[in-house]
């Protein structure tokens, strides 16, 4: 049996004793249905992991001992920052979910001409705080031991002008055979994805002022949510760490 992978915000440290918040604690007692004795392993997001193993159950009041850290590292020497529109449903979910498992760094959700999805104030701020912890799961499920970063929601134009990377990409269908060019190896790369409708002429002449190249993936129109995942498996194969062994 795989021993379950549980995200505390807490800073860890080796043989000590961690009482784990209310909503890991619930999945380990209620979910799991892990005892006294059952083994963990436990991250902080700040890279490594511990052993762990439960001390005491009280309702939903999980302590877990922590034992010596493990330097286990599975980042990508890639660094991929996403920014994303925003997708009607449950889209989004599944786009920050499978980002995570392919190795994304950063995600900003993006506010396009063409995003049918209206968010705002307390509404965005509870739905940042959703992604993060589907980004938390993602992490526990796939043995990352870094969560990637999921910011605040950012209109596109202020996202261009913030946005600095070694290599910048706008993926768009009309983008001719345009692809992404061999050359020297970066360490950081921006990838902007637009929504349902497309990002709008105006918006690709914009990215592309900012620095971004345009890069199209085949002949086909890829959904919104398959288009960001393969173009990052693209990239993870030419420049990360998804190569053949």
């Amino acid at each position: 049996m795989r021993i379950p992978r549980i995200y505390t915000p807490q800073v860890l440290a080796g043989d000590s004793l961690i009482l784990l918040e209310t909503g890991p604690g619930h999945h380990v007692a209620r979910v799991l249905r892990l005892g006294v004795g059952d083994a963990l392993v436990l991250f902080d997001g700040g890279g490594g992991e511990y052993p762990a193993v439960i001390t005491s159950i009280d309702n939903k009041q999980v302590e877990v001992k922590a034992g010596i850290r493990r330097a286990l590292d599975c980042e990508s020497p890639l660094h991929i920052h996403l920014g994303i529109a925003l997708s009607r449903g449950e889209r989004m979910d599944w786009i920050v979910q499978k980002s995570t498992e392919l190795g994304v760094n950063a995600i900003t959700p993006l506010l396009t001409e063409h995003t049918g999805v209206k968010l705002a104030g307390e509404r965005a701020e509870k739905k940042i705080e959703h992604w993060r912890q589907v980004a938390i799961s993602a992490c526990e499920q796939c043995g990352r031991n870094r969560v990637p970063v999921i910011n605040p929601l950012q209109r596109l134009d202020n996202w261009l002008a913030a946005t600095d990377a070694e290599r910048k990409l706008v993926l768009h269908h009309r983008a001719g055979d345009r692809q992404v060019k061999a050359g020297q190896t970066p360490s950081t790369v921006a990838l902007l994805v637009g929504p349902e409708g497309g990002l709008s002429e105006e918006e690709i002449a914009a990215a592309e002022r900012a620095g971004f190249s345009a890069l199209r993936l085949g002949p086909r129109v890829l959904r919104t949510e398959t288009a960001p995942l393969a173009a990052i498996v693209l990239l993870q194969g030419r420049w990360g760490d998804m190569l053949p062994r």
